[in-house]
């Protein structure tokens, strides 16, 4: 192995291991608490390490959310393989995602709730954002009347999840009806395909 292999290897294991150490903190204190000076003591490296690798706290938060991106299109995927039908697949991928978020609320914050500096919605989206808005397009886009755009009604199919979601996370929304909230959420979107 060539020393320049070696140094690109070690630099990318160190990436890791700084954002493996931003998604426990903020999974066990929150995100307020992950500071680049206790990043720093967290991985036993000092912050000018740390800022060679990330600019700041937005820089490492983007580097979670897009991984998190990742593993939730996993899981979306995983979850759509197994569906049947247009309704379940609709229904899969509702309650992977909710269960995904409720899961791992900080992932979840920094993907889809804090201000981290990703294009979103363009195509200059990082590809683990673009696959977890397929998969979401790939279980709406039967439902897509003749006419209508496929990607704003997966669109409100996920800004629906995440509102769910988001509100209840908060208590605005007592969880004891979640499953009944997702349901009509289903019913109302898979109703256009059936009546097709």
């Amino acid at each position: 192995m060539s020393i320049q292999t070696r140094r690109e290897r070690e630099r990318a294991e160190r990436e890791q291991l700084i954002v493996k150490a931003a998604r426990e903190l903020a999974e066990a204190e929150g995100w307020d608490a992950v500071t680049t000076r206790r990043l720093a003591a967290e991985i036993e490296y000092s912050q000018p390490v740390l800022y060679s690798h990330f600019k700041g706290k937005t820089a490492i938060m983007a580097a979670v959310a897009v991984e998190g991106c990742a593993e939730l299109a996993r899981e979306l995927r995983e979850a759509r393989a197994g569906a049947t039908g247009t309704r379940e697949s609709l229904a899969a991928i509702g309650t992977a995602y909710t269960a995904f978020a409720r899961r791992r609320p900080a992932l979840y914050d920094a993907m889809f709730t804090h201000a981290v500096g990703l294009p979103f919605a363009t195509p200059e989206a990082p590809p683990a954002l673009q696959e977890a808005f397929g998969e979401l397009l790939s279980a709406v886009h039967p439902v897509t009347a003749p006419g209508e755009d496929p990607g704003l009604l997966t669109e409100t199919y996920w800004a629906c999840l995440h509102g769910l979601t988001t509100l209840m996370r908060s208590g605005r929304l007592p969880e004891q009806a979640h499953d009944q909230r997702l349901q009509l959420l289903i019913d109302h979107f898979a109703a256009g395909a059936e009546a097709g």
